[in-house]
């Protein structure tokens, strides 16, 4: 749970420096209301420079830009969403639904979730909500260390992987957000193999790296730099991408350009507008990812639609970015 102390401890220090400020300027109502708004909205201004250069990096890129308009929701979302995730749900509520895959689940297939950078499962909160109010089974990891290897979650998801394949008899959904789905490929790689997946689902994932990433100095950072030796590596792999579904869209503002996102032989479907966190919130896409729990094992074969609100008008379903 170090990821989690970490960031309790920085929520903490937000929420005080807050509190000091108005404490301090008490003597003026509108100074302190000001600075208050200032320091509550900080993260607003970074995610601003973040959709700017979004846009900037992504203008030439093959994928059709996201409108004005979307980027302007896109980042609106973002600003309330980004608070509640790393500020509430993964410091404070990662525990709030456990684990469920037990004997009761013979026969139900599974879904093993795979957070991405500077996330924990707590991320999933939405998805570990559902799941057990359906009574399906579910297991969400803990990637450590925070900011190591991306191989090194490989003997975390092996062991959930074989845990939810013995609860339930069948090859579990794997669904990573970020570099979670990297993490998943990389296991695939290492020690997985078709027969013990059913379908792979990867959100905003970096399949081609991220522009973003030559801001990080971690090693799963530099792993996720575009041209990475590491991602060259795993791209040269044989993979039966068959089984592959991955979401991307024309507005994250953390994975771009958005076409890296995209995998060659891959189910690749567009997301129109979404930003980077707002994907783990939006009910279409989870229900169409958990769709996929009952669809057939391959992709060539007939797949859920990704659901009209969600769907980019000129991106079609098995459409793989250039």
């Amino acid at each position: 749970m170090q990821l989690a102390h970490l960031q309790a401890f920085l929520t903490c220090a937000w929420l005080l420096t807050l509190l000091a400020w108005v404490a301090a300027h008490l003597h003026s109502p509108w100074q302190a209301a000001a600075g208050a708004l200032a320091i509550a909205l900080a993260h607003a201004w970074v995610l601003g420079v973040e959709f700017l250069a979004q846009r900037w990096v992504s203008r030439h890129d093959s994928v059709p830009r996201a409108r004005a308009a979307q980027l302007w929701r896109a980042w609106a979302s973002e600003v309330v969403i980004s608070p509640r995730l790393f500020c509430w749900l993964q410091p404070f509520a990662h525990r709030r639904f456990p684990d469920q895959a037990g004997p009761q689940h013979r026969g139900l297939r599974g879904v093993v979730l795979v957070h991405g950078y500077l996330c924990n499962r707590g991320a999933w909160h939405p998805w570990l909500a559902r799941l057990q109010r359906e009574g399906r089974p579910f297991i969400a990891v803990n990637l450590s260390p925070i900011f190591g290897r991306i191989e090194d979650a490989v003997p975390t998801i092996e062991a959930a992987v074989s845990r939810m394949a013995e609860a339930t008899g069948l090859p579990p959904l794997l669904v990573g957000h970020s570099m979670g789905g990297l993490a998943l490929r990389a296991w695939l790689a290492g020690c997985g193999s078709p027969a013990r997946v059913h379908r792979l689902v990867t959100l905003g994932s970096p399949h081609q790296g991220t522009w973003t990433a030559r801001f990080g100095h971690s090693p799963n950072a530099r792993q996720l730099q575009i041209g990475s030796a590491w991602l060259q590596a795993l791209n040269r792999r044989a993979e039966d991408r068959r089984r592959f579904v991955c979401f991307y869209s024309n507005a994250d503002n953390m994975v771009f350009p958005p076409s890296h996102a995209g995998l060659p032989g891959a189910d690749n479907r567009l997301l129109e507008g979404l930003a980077h966190v707002q994907m783990l919130f939006r009910p279409e896409l989870m229900e169409a990812v958990l769709a996929l729990r009952d669809a057939p094992a391959w992709a060539a074969q007939q797949a859920p639609a990704v659901p009209a609100p969600l769907a980019g008008a000129a991106a079609e379903a098995g459409q793989a970015p250039a």
